[in-house]
């Protein structure tokens, strides 16, 4: 009797450690919405700063630098880091970062408080993503393609909800107001101790006994890192072409077709909800079909969609849009699953690699795209952009995973 109450425990969290966890993968989800909405407070304060302190362009991109290098570069360390020491309440703490950021960002009198402020924001999401793509992992249970998809999923909807509600909330009501967004991270902070919790007593006890991970595939460190490098070009290829779509399609929209703001905006809603869609199924199909095609159909595959838009009247610029939005971002959860199946037990460094790398990539593309349509139009912008996409004939050489899995089985 004592053996089988000792045991049970332990069955316990092995069958639940093996099973897909979707109450923990809704709720990583949820707390990525509400990271990501912190997040994009930051760009929303700009005009109000800029006016209140008497900034210039080059200080706001100086706050914009802070905020991307803090956000972006510290990531893989922190996930080198967990890797080889598992901290299950560090996602908590990352969202004290931001919290205490916010708090500090309400009440910044001066330009080098405000770099502190979001320096402080920056780092709680360095702590936060590779984390929490590695409790997506956990609670997978084999599903990585979906689990990943969902927890993008809550990332994209925090982005899209954060300016709106800076629009209802800091633009009337000042700087200060900024204070109410901390409601959200103290929330957080409660979302993430109970993922903790679920960290500490189910998947933590499991990662310690699997810690030598061995690869399903026979790679050299050579081909390892040759494909590594080919994934990152691809990520660089994406998120130059969202920048070109998130910071300019309205401008783009006004300049061509001579759209009001409002209607602009409209536009831009369509496509932000069609990579939603597109971030939702590109992880399963990865799963069922192989993630290598799923590359090979999000980055190459919407070239000949891209190509069109520039030359496209009103109605086929917003079809083309939501194809282009859909196709394209079901890229980033396959591209991270496979590069985590390349370097097995490196998950969080890997995830914070690419999320550092794909933020840093949003940032400068549209830094560089905004330079390019000073000095030339913005329909020029689109022209160069739409060709982006052929750089996922890199794919190309990718080796196929999925075949040497069943080789090695």
């Amino acid at each position: 009797m004592t053996n089988k109450i000792l045991t049970a425990p332990l069955e316990q969290t092995k069958t639940i450690a093996e099973k897909t966890v979707y109450s923990i993968l809704f709720t990583i989800s949820l707390s990525h919405l509400l990271n990501d909405m912190l997040q994009s407070v930051i760009p929303s304060i700009y005009p109000l700063i800029k006016t209140s302190y008497h900034l210039s362009f080059s200080d706001i991109g100086l706050v914009t630098l802070t905020y991307q290098l803090s956000a972006s570069l510290l990531q893989p360390f922190v996930g080198m880091y967990t890797d080889k020491k598992p901290k299950p309440y560090s996602l908590p703490v990352g969202m004290g970062f931001t919290l205490t950021g916010l708090v500090c960002l309400a009440f910044a009198r001066g330009f080098y408080s405000i770099l502190l402020a979001v320096a402080l924001i920056g780092v709680g999401s360095s702590i936060f993503h590779p984390e929490s793509s590695r409790v997506a992992h956990m609670a997978s249970g084999g599903k990585r393609g979906l689990a990943q998809s969902i927890f993008q999923l809550g990332g994209n909807a925090g982005s899209a909800l954060g300016p709106l509600l800076a629009a209802l909330i800091v633009v009337p009501f000042g700087q200060s107001s900024v204070m109410w967004f901390s409601l959200a991270a103290l929330l957080a902070i409660v979302i993430l101790i109970y993922i903790g919790n679920w960290y500490k007593a189910f998947a933590l006890p499991k990662a310690k006994t699997t810690h030598a991970v061995t690869a399903t595939h026979q790679l050299s460190s050579r081909r390892i890192g040759f494909s590594l490098a080919i994934l990152i070009v691809l990520i660089f290829s994406k998120y130059f072409y969202l920048a070109s779509i998130t910071s300019y399609y309205t401008f783009f929209l006004i300049d061509k077709f001579h759209l009001s703001v409002q209607s602009s905006q409209l536009y831009l809603f369509l496509f932000l909800a069609a990579v939603a869609a597109g971030t939702l199924l590109g992880g399963p199909l990865g799963d069922r079909f192989g993630r290598k095609y799923i590359i090979w159909i999000s980055i190459l595959g919407v070239a000949p969609f891209t190509m069109m838009l520039p030359y496209a009247n009103l109605f086929w610029t917003s079809i083309l849009s939501v194809l282009i939005g859909i196709i394209i971002s079901s890229a980033f959860s396959a591209i991270l699953v496979y590069a985590q199946e390349l370097m097995p037990g490196k998950v969080g460094m890997i995830a914070g690699l690419f999320f550092g790398f794909a933020f840093g990539m949003g940032g400068l593309g549209s830094a560089i795209l905004g330079k390019l349509a000073d000095s030339t139009s913005i329909s020029y912008v689109f022209h160069v952009c739409a060709y982006l996409p052929l750089i996922g004939i890199l794919t190309a050489f990718l080796p196929n995973l999925e075949v040497k899995k069943k080789k090695l089985a």
